[in-house]
């Protein structure tokens, strides 16, 4: 067995600590998803004043979680039209109470959560999209910053290096969405101000075992992690925390290298 496969049995040998359980309900179905983007693209691409950089670095196919800055409502609009394939994002079932943005939500492959349901019950909701081989948008800040001035990035949650944990090989891209708080401002702008410019900026994907064995990523080996495995559930969960913490942290460092402000 090469390197990469004796580090990758090693974690499998983990996988208790990690794994996160798919949820029971299937994904909703967007028949109506295609037809949106061939009549809208046409329309809003010549209203629209923004430019995508690397959007050849985001895959096509196969599971991927593509992570970005979180500035604005306009933000899962712009990662979704930069990613040239449908995405799923987790959105509160508040977006659901309106017929029209229900509409939206449910044509576009939204999944409604609820927020009593708990993390667990998210969790289970974003790994049935990765299970299922799609793309899961997610927002690592956990939710719009509400900072009045830069730098407004905030500090990562884990809950995305816990999904790329527990789905090793899925490609995860971060996404650096710049000016589109100047498109529509939280508690100002009612509406989108389609002039204005912004920048969707896509950085080089990398999955959670090519992170992990990487000397300027997670730098573990497989005879590293085979002693984890043996150790109680209190060293394990606090070794595995730790890597997340890490992966996140760089995760950040890599949207705000992309020009997240």
């Amino acid at each position: 067995m090469d390197d990469e496969g004796d580090l990758e049995a090693a974690w499998e040998a983990l996988r208790p600590h990690w794994a996160i359980a798919p949820s029971s309900q299937p994904l909703p179905s967007t028949p109506a998803y295609s037809a949106l983007r061939m009549f809208l693209s046409p329309l809003l691409r010549p209203l629209l004043r923004w430019r995508i950089h690397g959007a050849e670095r985001i895959p096509r196919t196969g599971s991927t979680i593509l992570a970005a800055n979180h500035l604005s409502h306009v933000d899962p609009i712009a990662v979704i039209a930069a990613a040239r394939r449908t995405t799923h994002y987790l959105a509160k079932d508040g977006h659901f109470s309106n017929p029209l943005t229900r509409f939206v939500m449910r044509a576009t492959g939204q999944i409604e959560t609820h927020r009593e349901a708990g993390g667990s019950d998210a969790l289970a909701s974003a790994a049935s999209i990765l299970d299922n081989g799609k793309a899961l948008g997610i927002f690592p800040e956990g939710t719009r910053s509400k900072r009045n001035e830069a730098p407004f990035l905030l500090p990562g949650k884990t809950g995305v290096a816990r999904l790329a944990a527990a789905y090793p090989h899925a490609v995860v891209v971060p996404i650096a969405l710049v000016g589109t708080r100047d498109v529509m401002t939280p508690q100002h702008h009612k509406w989108p101000r389609l002039h204005r410019r912004f920048d969707v900026n896509a950085g080089a994907g990398v999955t959670w075992l090519g992170w992990l064995g990487a000397t300027e990523g997670g730098g573990q080996t497989a005879s590293d992690l085979v002693p984890l495995a043996e150790g109680d559930e209190h060293t394990v969960r606090s070794e595995l925390a730790k890597l997340y913490r890490k992966f996140t942290d760089q995760l950040m460092g890599s949207l705000a290298a992309l020009g997240a402000p």
